[in-house]
């Protein structure tokens, strides 16, 4: 495996050229528009592996039906007779479960504790954008008594094995370490030891570097399939680029992956859950990620403007910007804040992140042995991006399985949760 394709360049795609490159490997990466054109540009920029957790859970049923067809709600499933999201409902709700939330825990755990040294990794290497700590992340509440909501999480997930630095504070504390918070906030959770990032501006670097390294970067040139040669390959046949033959092929296209791997027997649905946010000013510009649990919307610094990032909608990834979400969004926050200037908005954007119905990646070999899956990483793409591309580069180049990828096998069966993981020792 010398000469590596990656079709996708954003955080997973890239990362796993730059892991790639760094064991020996000629990589060509392609996209269809460019750099971080997907759902790795305009989210929130969180690198919170400390509640990197299952999408499928108990408390996400509680919603209801009536709920997530309205279209003020943070999640958002419109009425619709598309099978294929019908199958992706079904399945997540099947993963919905105590148990099955549990074990999916345990699998992401692994990743979550490499997280934030493969991000250490690519800094001491030469990637030229920084990450920043977060000062802490805090989680504010209008009403204390739903911060029992979050501890409880926090309990599940140390219940699997992890850990969460955190501590809970009154609300005049809260509004004392952020200004912008606003009088209706009465209770707060600080959680310790995670950072954020500016998307485009660490996607832009970390693309540089792999240029830099010698990868030959195409966008503009969309992948129509992949037909495995045997010994002599894997041909990748593009528009514009023609075809090229490659040693292997690794599928990072986010909500897109199941249109490339589906033909090599990976049977598990990928669903787009579409994300919302704008930049606005902020007269008391936060030190860090602000979370409101509950409007389900992340507050993010970057530069001299706030990123405001939200919902989760589960439409087809091409489907049209809809301002109802962005209006909802709007109306969720503004109790929430002050000094806040939510009419005066900027970079109004939707992005796709992929879900899949376990709540777990696709990473690993295919029914192929030369074409390799990356992605469905719901909303922790960001965060769990390079230690995927780090753990992937080592399974394409020597053909054994990480066995912190086990349980993310592109080839796993649709429904089955994957091995429990005994918790470490303490």
């Amino acid at each position: 495996m010398r000469r590596v394709a990656v079709v996708g360049a954003g955080m997973v795609g890239l990362a796993t050229a730059w892991f790639l490159q760094e064991r020996g490997v000629e990589v060509t990466l392609l996209d269809r528009r460019g750099v971080a054109a997907g759902a790795s540009r305009g989210n929130a920029g969180w690198l919170t592996p400390a509640i990197a957790t299952p999408l499928p859970e108990p408390a996400v049923l509680r919603y209801g039906v009536r709920a997530v067809v309205s279209a003020s709600s943070p999640v958002y499933v419109p009425p619709s007779a598309d099978p294929r999201l019908a199958r992706f409902l079904a399945g997540f709700v099947r993963h919905s479960t105590h148990g099955r939330w549990h074990t999916a825990m345990q699998a992401l755990l692994p990743l979550n504790e490499r997280s934030l040294g493969a991000f250490a990794h690519l800094t001491e290497h030469g990637v030229g954008a920084p990450t920043y700590p977060a000062a802490p992340v805090l989680a504010a509440y209008r009403d204390a008594a739903a911060v029992a909501g979050l501890t409880e999480e926090f309990r599940r997930i140390e219940a699997a094995g992890g850990n969460v630095d955190h501590e809970l504070i009154p609300g005049d504390e809260a509004r004392r370490l952020e200004p912008a918070l606003s009088g209706t906030v009465r209770a707060a959770v600080l959680i310790h030891g995670q950072r954020y990032l500016r998307p485009t501006e660490y996607l832009t670097a970390l693309a540089a570097a792999v240029k830099d390294r010698g990868a030959e970067l195409l966008t503009g040139h969309e992948v129509l399939g992949t037909t495995d040669l045997g010994s002599h390959g894997v041909r990748v046949e593009t528009t514009g680029a023609g075809t090229g033959v490659h040693d292997a092929v690794v599928v990072a296209t986010g909500a897109w992956l199941c249109d490339l791997v589906s033909q090599h027997g990976v049977r598990h649905v990928v669903q787009a859950g579409r994300g919302y946010s704008f930049s606005v000013e902020a007269e008391h510009m936060p030190g860090g990620p602000v979370y409101l649990p509950e409007a389900r919307v992340a507050l993010t610094p970057l530069g001299d403007r706030l990123r405001v990032a939200g919902m989760m909608e589960l439409r087809r990834p091409d489907a049209a910007f809809d301002p109802r979400r962005i209006t909802a969004i709007v109306d969720s926050v503004r109790p929430l804040v002050r000094g806040v200037d939510l009419e005066d908005r900027q970079d109004e954007w939707v992005g796709s992140r992929p879900v899949t119905a376990d709540g777990l990646p696709l990473v690993g070999r295919t029914g192929s042995p030369r074409v390799f899956a990356a992605g469905g990483h719901g909303m922790w793409g960001m965060t769990l991006g390079p230690i995927t591309g780090q753990l992937l580069a080592e399974q394409v180049v020597t053909g054994a399985v990480p066995a912190a990828l086990a349980p993310f096998d592109p080839l796993r069966r649709f429904g089955r949760a994957p091995a429990r993981r005994r918790p470490r020792p303490r």
